[in-house]
Protein backbone atom coordinates (compact mmCIF):
# COMPACT_ATOMS: atom_id res chain seq x y z
CA UNK A 1 0.00 0.00 0.00
CA UNK A 2 1.25 3.25 -0.79
CA UNK A 3 0.69 4.76 2.59
CA UNK A 4 2.31 7.99 1.97
CA UNK A 5 -0.26 9.27 -0.28
CA UNK A 6 -3.12 8.51 2.29
CA UNK A 7 -1.05 10.03 5.03
CA UNK A 8 -0.30 13.21 2.70
CA UNK A 9 -4.45 13.32 2.78
CA UNK A 10 -5.31 13.34 6.26
CA UNK A 11 -2.70 16.08 6.43
CA UNK A 12 -4.99 18.01 3.44
CA UNK A 13 -8.17 17.06 5.84
CA UNK A 14 -6.27 18.30 8.12
CA UNK A 15 -5.59 21.55 6.70
CA UNK A 16 -8.55 22.28 5.55
CA UNK A 17 -10.22 22.02 8.63
CA UNK A 18 -7.80 25.05 9.56
CA UNK A 19 -8.85 26.54 6.74
CA UNK A 20 -12.33 26.52 7.35
CA UNK A 21 -11.55 28.48 10.90
CA UNK A 22 -9.67 30.76 9.50
CA UNK A 23 -12.03 31.85 7.25
CA UNK A 24 -14.66 31.67 9.82
CA UNK A 25 -12.63 33.86 11.99
CA UNK A 26 -11.94 36.42 9.30
CA UNK A 27 -15.64 36.87 9.04
CA UNK A 28 -16.09 37.69 12.31
CA UNK A 29 -13.04 40.00 12.64
CA UNK A 30 -15.31 42.81 13.41
CA UNK A 31 -18.02 40.89 15.34
CA UNK A 32 -18.64 42.27 19.27
CA UNK A 33 -17.73 39.94 21.61
CA UNK A 34 -16.79 37.62 18.73
CA UNK A 35 -14.57 34.00 20.13
CA UNK A 36 -12.32 32.75 17.64
CA UNK A 37 -12.24 29.19 16.44
CA UNK A 38 -9.02 26.96 16.76
CA UNK A 39 -7.85 23.68 15.80
CA UNK A 40 -6.50 20.78 17.66
CA UNK A 41 -4.57 18.02 15.94
CA UNK A 42 -3.93 14.83 16.82
CA UNK A 43 -2.71 11.69 15.30
CA UNK A 44 -3.42 8.35 15.20
CA UNK A 45 -1.24 5.18 14.38
CA UNK A 46 -2.19 2.57 11.86
CA UNK A 47 -0.61 -0.88 12.83
CA UNK A 48 -2.76 -2.85 9.79
CA UNK A 49 0.68 -3.47 7.73
CA UNK A 50 3.77 -4.40 8.67
CA UNK A 51 4.81 -1.24 10.41
CA UNK A 52 2.97 1.37 11.70
CA UNK A 53 2.30 4.44 10.22
CA UNK A 54 0.92 7.53 11.79
CA UNK A 55 -1.61 9.80 10.22
CA UNK A 56 -3.10 12.92 10.82
CA UNK A 57 -7.27 13.86 12.58
CA UNK A 58 -9.02 16.38 10.63
CA UNK A 59 -8.64 17.74 14.42
CA UNK A 60 -11.12 19.44 16.69
CA UNK A 61 -11.99 23.04 16.49
CA UNK A 62 -12.22 24.59 19.98
CA UNK A 63 -13.92 28.05 20.47
CA UNK A 64 -10.69 30.25 22.62
CA UNK A 65 -11.51 31.89 25.56
CA UNK A 66 -8.85 34.86 25.05
CA UNK A 67 -10.56 38.46 25.87
CA UNK A 68 -11.13 40.92 23.22
CA UNK A 69 -10.09 44.92 23.62
CA UNK A 70 -12.58 47.26 25.33
CA UNK A 71 -14.09 49.93 22.99
CA UNK A 72 -15.99 52.78 24.98
CA UNK A 73 -19.02 53.73 23.90
CA UNK A 74 -20.56 55.76 26.80
CA UNK A 75 -24.12 54.22 26.20
CA UNK A 76 -25.51 53.08 29.93
CA UNK A 77 -26.67 50.14 28.47
CA UNK A 78 -23.55 48.81 27.09
CA UNK A 79 -21.24 46.29 29.70
CA UNK A 80 -18.10 44.80 28.93
CA UNK A 81 -17.66 41.31 30.85
CA UNK A 82 -14.64 41.22 33.06
CA UNK A 83 -12.95 38.21 33.79
CA UNK A 84 -13.71 34.76 32.19
CA UNK A 85 -17.06 34.88 32.93
CA UNK A 86 -20.44 35.79 30.38
CA UNK A 87 -23.86 37.29 29.94
CA UNK A 88 -26.75 34.61 29.46
CA UNK A 89 -29.59 35.52 27.05
CA UNK A 90 -32.66 33.44 26.23
CA UNK A 91 -32.86 32.16 23.16
CA UNK A 92 -35.48 29.47 20.73
CA UNK A 93 -32.89 27.02 21.86
CA UNK A 94 -32.54 27.60 25.60
CA UNK A 95 -29.64 29.82 27.47
CA UNK A 96 -26.96 30.58 25.26
CA UNK A 97 -23.90 33.14 26.47
CA UNK A 98 -22.42 35.66 25.30
CA UNK A 99 -19.39 38.43 25.58
CA UNK A 100 -21.35 40.82 23.55
CA UNK A 101 -22.77 43.29 26.20
CA UNK A 102 -25.13 45.46 23.88
CA UNK A 103 -28.44 46.09 25.02
CA UNK A 104 -31.57 47.86 24.89
CA UNK A 105 -34.93 48.44 26.18
CA UNK A 106 -38.41 47.12 24.66
CA UNK A 107 -41.51 49.46 24.92
CA UNK A 108 -42.30 46.68 27.66
CA UNK A 109 -39.49 47.79 29.67
CA UNK A 110 -38.15 43.76 28.88
CA UNK A 111 -34.02 44.19 28.70
CA UNK A 112 -33.11 42.69 25.91
CA UNK A 113 -29.88 42.11 23.32
CA UNK A 114 -29.74 43.54 19.63
CA UNK A 115 -31.07 40.18 18.53
CA UNK A 116 -34.43 40.74 21.18
CA UNK A 117 -33.10 37.80 22.72
CA UNK A 118 -33.89 38.58 26.83
CA UNK A 119 -30.67 39.23 28.86
CA UNK A 120 -31.29 37.21 31.88
CA UNK A 121 -30.30 37.52 35.87
CA UNK A 122 -28.60 34.75 37.77
CA UNK A 123 -31.55 32.87 37.95
CA UNK A 124 -31.87 32.41 34.28
CA UNK A 125 -35.03 34.80 34.56
CA UNK A 126 -35.56 38.08 32.06
CA UNK A 127 -35.01 41.54 33.37
CA UNK A 128 -37.70 44.16 33.16
CA UNK A 129 -37.07 47.75 33.62
CA UNK A 130 -39.48 50.60 34.14
CA UNK A 131 -39.30 52.14 29.83
CA UNK A 132 -40.32 55.89 31.23
CA UNK A 133 -38.03 55.23 34.60
CA UNK A 134 -34.91 57.36 33.75
CA UNK A 135 -31.24 56.89 33.85
CA UNK A 136 -29.72 53.18 33.95
CA UNK A 137 -26.85 53.02 36.07
CA UNK A 138 -25.47 49.09 35.90
CA UNK A 139 -22.25 48.22 38.76
CA UNK A 140 -19.73 46.55 38.69
CA UNK A 141 -21.61 43.39 39.80
CA UNK A 142 -24.14 43.83 37.03
CA UNK A 143 -27.38 45.32 39.51
CA UNK A 144 -29.00 47.55 37.44
CA UNK A 145 -30.77 51.42 39.36
CA UNK A 146 -32.92 53.62 37.90
CA UNK A 147 -33.64 56.85 39.72
CA UNK A 148 -31.67 55.37 42.85
CA UNK A 149 -33.53 52.16 43.03
CA UNK A 150 -32.28 48.47 42.22
CA UNK A 151 -35.06 46.98 39.46
CA UNK A 152 -32.75 43.80 39.58
CA UNK A 153 -29.22 42.39 38.22
CA UNK A 154 -27.45 41.26 34.85
CA UNK A 155 -26.57 37.79 35.64
CA UNK A 156 -22.58 36.52 35.20
CA UNK A 157 -21.86 32.95 34.48
CA UNK A 158 -18.52 31.35 34.29
CA UNK A 159 -18.41 27.47 32.48
CA UNK A 160 -15.55 25.19 33.08
CA UNK A 161 -13.08 24.96 30.68
CA UNK A 162 -13.19 21.64 29.92
CA UNK A 163 -16.55 22.23 28.44
CA UNK A 164 -17.08 22.11 25.01
CA UNK A 165 -18.70 25.50 23.40
CA UNK A 166 -20.70 25.58 20.39
CA UNK A 167 -20.96 28.84 18.83
CA UNK A 168 -25.02 30.04 18.34
CA UNK A 169 -25.96 33.20 16.21
CA UNK A 170 -22.62 35.56 16.12
CA UNK A 171 -21.05 35.59 19.40
CA UNK A 172 -23.02 33.60 21.54
CA UNK A 173 -22.06 30.15 22.65
CA UNK A 174 -24.02 27.03 23.79
CA UNK A 175 -22.29 24.71 26.69
CA UNK A 176 -22.33 21.29 26.64
CA UNK A 177 -22.82 21.34 30.56
CA UNK A 178 -24.26 23.70 32.33
CA UNK A 179 -23.02 27.03 33.85
CA UNK A 180 -22.61 28.34 36.95
CA UNK A 181 -23.26 31.69 38.53
CA UNK A 182 -20.60 34.23 38.92
CA UNK A 183 -20.65 36.00 42.45
CA UNK A 184 -16.79 36.75 43.66
CA UNK A 185 -17.03 39.93 41.77
CA UNK A 186 -13.48 40.37 42.38
CA UNK A 187 -12.80 38.21 39.94
CA UNK A 188 -15.82 38.93 37.56
CA UNK A 189 -17.94 42.01 36.48
CA UNK A 190 -18.61 44.22 33.76
CA UNK A 191 -17.96 48.27 33.07
CA UNK A 192 -20.56 49.84 31.83
CA UNK A 193 -20.20 52.34 28.75
CA UNK A 194 -17.82 49.66 26.93
CA UNK A 195 -17.76 46.82 24.53
CA UNK A 196 -15.41 44.13 24.04
CA UNK A 197 -14.38 43.28 20.89
CA UNK A 198 -14.26 39.89 19.00
CA UNK A 199 -10.42 38.63 20.10
CA UNK A 200 -9.81 37.64 16.76
CA UNK A 201 -6.50 38.75 15.66
CA UNK A 202 -6.65 39.28 11.74
CA UNK A 203 -2.58 39.50 11.19
CA UNK A 204 -2.48 36.29 12.93
CA UNK A 205 -5.39 34.93 10.66
CA UNK A 206 -4.10 35.83 7.60
CA UNK A 207 -0.21 34.57 8.82
CA UNK A 208 -1.82 31.41 9.33
CA UNK A 209 -3.58 31.24 5.98
CA UNK A 210 -0.11 31.94 4.27
CA UNK A 211 1.63 29.13 6.14
CA UNK A 212 -1.70 26.86 6.01
CA UNK A 213 -1.99 27.49 2.03
CA UNK A 214 1.97 27.28 1.96
CA UNK A 215 2.02 23.65 3.82
CA UNK A 216 -1.10 22.75 1.33
CA UNK A 217 0.97 23.30 -1.64
CA UNK A 218 3.80 21.12 -0.14
CA UNK A 219 1.57 18.03 0.40
CA UNK A 220 0.12 18.33 -3.07
CA UNK A 221 3.84 18.74 -4.45
CA UNK A 222 4.77 15.65 -2.62
CA UNK A 223 1.73 13.71 -3.48
CA UNK A 224 2.83 14.54 -7.52
CA UNK A 225 6.57 13.19 -6.80
CA UNK A 226 5.22 9.79 -4.98
CA UNK A 227 2.53 9.44 -8.13
CA UNK A 228 5.08 10.03 -10.91
CA UNK A 229 7.19 7.77 -8.75
CA UNK A 230 4.56 4.68 -8.75
CA UNK A 231 4.26 5.30 -12.60
CA UNK A 232 7.94 5.46 -13.29
CA UNK A 233 7.91 2.36 -11.51
CA UNK A 234 5.29 0.68 -13.14
CA UNK A 235 6.25 1.25 -16.50
CA UNK A 236 10.14 -0.11 -15.47
CA UNK A 237 8.19 -3.28 -14.14
CA UNK A 238 5.97 -3.50 -17.46
CA UNK A 239 8.78 -3.37 -19.44
CA UNK A 240 10.69 -5.66 -18.25
CA UNK A 241 13.93 -3.88 -17.96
Amino acid sequence: MQSNLYVSLSGQLALQRRLDTIAHNMANVSTTGFRSEEVKFDSFISRTGADPVAFATRGETYISRDAGALIKTDNPLDVAVQGDAWLAINTPAGPAYTRDGRMKILPTGELVNLNNYPILDVGLAPLALDPRGGAVNIARDGMISQNGQQIGAIGLFTIDENTKLTHFENSSVVPDNPATPALDFTRFGVVSGFIERGNVNPVIEMTNLITVTRAFDAITAAIDKSENSLEEAIRTLGSGS
